[in-house]
């Protein structure tokens, strides 16, 4: 994107690139003062695709610190879980938890 003077032309007009079917496709939009109008309105698109971009990228940031302490949480109730089920005479076998039998004397 951009503004272009050519070596015959003596004004210099405003063009911007997109794409199209994956190629690159320069499109003339104008000189003068629709040139500007544009290039105003590209850089404030531009702009605002920027804000919107950084905005996300804290939200994904936050959200990660979130679930990391999520984790910590998870892993402490296991624990607390784990020691208050062996307190009250459970075992664990095959990943469920099950009452020892009373042993005969």
């Amino acid at each position: 994107m951009g503004w272009e003077k050519r070596e015959r032309g003596a004004a210099s007009y405003y063009t911007r690139s997109k794409r199209q079917d994956g190629r690159v496709i320069r499109e003339y939009v104008g000189g003068g003062v629709l040139g500007q109008v544009a290039a105003q309105l590209d850089e404030y698109e531009r702009r605002r695709r920027e804000e919107q971009s950084r905005f996300w990228r804290e939200e994904q940031e936050r959200l990660q610190r979130n679930a990391a302490f999520l984790d910590e949480i998870a892993a402490a109730a296991d624990t607390l879980v784990r020691a208050h089920l062996s307190a009250c005479g459970f075992r664990q076998r095959k990943g469920e938890w099950r009452r020892q039998r009373e042993q005969s004397t």
